[in-house]
């Protein structure tokens, strides 16, 4: 903090700016003193910090960032990265960064990199000098590229697990073995995953969950797509689903499922009388779908909190306690978080043959 940390004074001479020093004299404490309790309040005498703040709000005046960096060498300030900012998934970890950030003083910096690895790189470089660090949800670059990065910015990373960066991983491979079995309990012997994107992790991380618990509960398993993970990409998928004779799919995302019941009932595919469909993630309006949709249900906005609290750790910021958020107070390594199945209407006995085109 500087005096040239300041903003014009409503209602002053045109010019006229307060400054730290303003509020020193209004409340006849140093200026040191105003400036570890505007920037670091924990340093400063709760009474006393109090005043400071009640004549800064008096006085109008608002911290520069920007100056403020210059002198601390910190923003307060974290990015967070996601891949889709109009994908439901992404509207709960928002929310939970963005609880956890405030409720620890911080600021959120937003960036939407619109699935594109290119876009990725290009915001975390911009962002250097904005942001103490940043928190990647389901990040499109390689483990290298990422790893990199960490060594420049401290970074936390959701849904991704490279070597030596702090994550947090869903588990949604648990969720894929808990469809499965739902669907060999109702009868199905042979399951299609509708792939999303090949530049997702999690992706992969799925699919290899399912050849797994298949092999052991004698199920077949196929694959279409790769699909992007948008509703529109559901019509695709279902048509390749009724191609390839399926009585059972599960889905890469909520959205591509939720296309997919659009598609089959415009075909006169009844689901789940013809065909059983599982999404993954639970978003918001996954329940209000025709049928509603079953689906893996995962702690969304935990695993945006979560990761502020692991970012936050290791930039030395003590967190604000919010229960059990993070195991044994981890900052490092990563954090897993379990999935469970919501089954719905979209999950029904195997017909006794599958359905065919016509």
């Amino acid at each position: 903090m500087s005096s040239a940390d300041t903003v014009p004074v409503g209602g002053a001479d045109v010019g006229r700016r307060v400054t730290i020093r303003d509020i020193a004299d209004a409340t006849g404490v140093a200026p040191s003193t105003v400036s570890r309790a505007l920037s670091l309040p924990d340093r400063v005498n709760h009474v006393t910090q109090q005043r400071i703040q009640q004549a800064a709000r008096e006085l109008g005046y608002v911290a520069n960032s920007q100056a403020r960096a210059l002198t601390s060498g910190r923003t307060r300030a974290v990015a967070v990265l996601v891949s889709d900012i109009t994908n439901p998934f992404y509207f709960d970890v928002i929310r939970g960064t963005q609880h956890q950030l405030s409720a620890a003083g911080w600021t959120q910096l937003l960036v939407d990199t619109e699935e594109s690895a290119d876009a990725e790189l290009a915001a975390l470089s911009a962002i250097a000098t904005k942001a103490d660090g940043a928190v990647l949800t389901a990040s499109r670059l390689s483990d290298a590229q990422i790893a990199r990065f960490a060594e420049r910015t401290p970074l936390v990373v959701v849904n991704r697990r490279p070597a030596g960066v702090p994550s947090v991983l869903i588990d949604t491979p648990g969720g894929v073995e808990q469809a499965v079995q739902h669907l060999v309990s109702l009868g199905h012997r042979d399951v299609l995953y509708v792939a999303g994107p090949d530049s997702s992790w999690s992706n992969e991380r799925r699919w290899r969950a399912l050849v797994r618990v298949a092999k052991r509960l004698g199920v077949r398993v196929a694959r279409v797509g790769p699909h992007a993970p948008f509703v529109d990409s559901g019509a695709a998928a279902a048509d390749a689903a009724v191609n390839a004779g399926a009585t059972a799919c599960i889905a890469f995302n909520d959205l591509i499922a939720i296309g997919m019941l659009s598609r089959l009932r415009e075909r006169g595919v009844r689901v789940p009388e013809d065909m059983s469909v599982v999404g993954c993630d639970d978003i918001f309006g996954a329940d209000f779908c025709n049928p509603p949709l079953t689906t893996m249900t995962s702690p969304i906005e935990r695993a945006g909190r979560v990761a502020i609290r692991m970012l936050l750790g290791r930039l030395g910021a003590a967190p604000s306690s919010s229960g059990d958020d993070l195991p044994d107070g981890q900052t490092a390594g990563a954090v897993a978080l379990p999935t469970h199945l919501t089954v719905r209407e979209s999950t029904g006995p195997a017909p006794s043959s599958p359905h065919r085109p016509s």
